[in-house]
């Protein structure tokens, strides 16, 4: 029987956790329960432990001073060492009764990656009571689906059930909650297997407050998407930078057309000079997408390699 665990990074939620700890051992009761205390600042910890006590739990509650759900991730993945991952938020806002449903098709060798979807039902949006997070939600999956070619319909939850491979083979670089769209984008580069799951999302209990900021964590998720394109689709992100560069020094190139077809002589020398110089920089750029393109697909073939070693 494989060794499952639920891991529950956890930052103040002091209010939420012993209700989520009884919730998955109801429906998993044979699983180990981690919890990984954030750099809390109320008694979270010490309620968990109150909870692995009474409940008889088996598992641990880990330390992170680190704060942000990827060092949390990070953590997690480091210190825990079983067969299937279920991760999920402390704060009671995911359902536990469809752990079972994320675990299925990783158990038949389907799926690397399930993620619990919260938007296909629309059921986020009612229960969600910020407006701008089930639009940053849509835009940033809308972005992920044309930018890698994928049909996913909710990148960012934090519902998920990964396995031991793909956990073993995915290093955590980024902090904070922009790590469930890293995870989505590290499994569609490197062709893991992505199954969804359509699940509820619950509001928190009262008196418990999210610590998702919209604008600031929407930005570091955009910056997350842009530095992966950076890295992992170089040809797009400079070739599209070098197409810009040279239809700019081509608008900077008109009026230096325009004297020597008319004048036969150049007036606009500093237009010339600017012209020249952003083409110069175009090709530079569309030939560093291509060198880094080649070396990108090299990556990922060594690293298909690593796995079939691993199977």
């Amino acid at each position: 029987m494989p060794r499952i665990g639920i891991v529950l990074p956890a930052y103040n939620e002091e209010l939420s956790i012993e209700a989520t700890l009884r919730a998955f051992h109801s429906v998993l009761p044979d699983a180990e329960v981690y919890v990984i205390d954030n750099a809390s600042t109320d008694n979270t910890a010490r309620v968990a432990s109150q909870a692995f006590r009474s409940i008889g739990l088996v598992g641990s509650i880990i330390s992170e001073p680190r704060p942000g759900k990827g060092n949390a991730l990070r953590r997690a993945f480091m210190d825990v060492d079983v067969d299937i991952y279920v991760i999920a938020d402390a704060d009671a806002t995911y359902p536990a009764e469809r752990a079972s449903e994320l675990i299925a098709p990783i158990l038949e060798k389907r799926a690397d990656m399930v993620v619990g979807d919260r938007l296909s039902g629309g059921n986020y949006e009612r229960q969600n009571r910020r407006r701008f997070h089930g639009i940053g939600n849509r835009f940033v999956g809308f972005l992920v689906n044309r930018l890698f070619g994928a049909k996913l319909a909710d990148v960012m939850s934090g519902y998920r059930a990964l396995s031991r491979k793909f956990v073993k083979n995915y290093p955590v670089i980024v902090e904070g909650f922009e790590i469930e769209t890293d995870m989505t984008l590290h499994a569609l580069h490197n062709r893991f297997a992505i199954a969804e799951v359509p699940i509820e999302y619950m509001r928190r209990p009262p008196g418990s407050t999210s610590k998702l900021r919209t604008f600031s964590d929407g930005a570091k998720v955009l910056f997350a998407i842009f530095q992966i394109l950076r890295y992992y689709r170089p040809l797009i992100f400079f070739g599209a930078s070098a197409m810009l560069l040279a239809v700019a020094g081509l608008v900077a190139a008109i009026p230096v057309f325009q004297d020597w077809v008319t004048e036969r002589y150049i007036y606009h020398v500093p237009l010339a000079i600017l012209a020249s110089a952003l083409e110069i920089v175009a090709v530079m750029a569309g030939s560093a997408g291509l060198i880094l393109d080649s070396i990108a697909h090299q990556h990922r073939a060594d690293f298909q390699r690593r796995l079939l070693a691993q199977s």
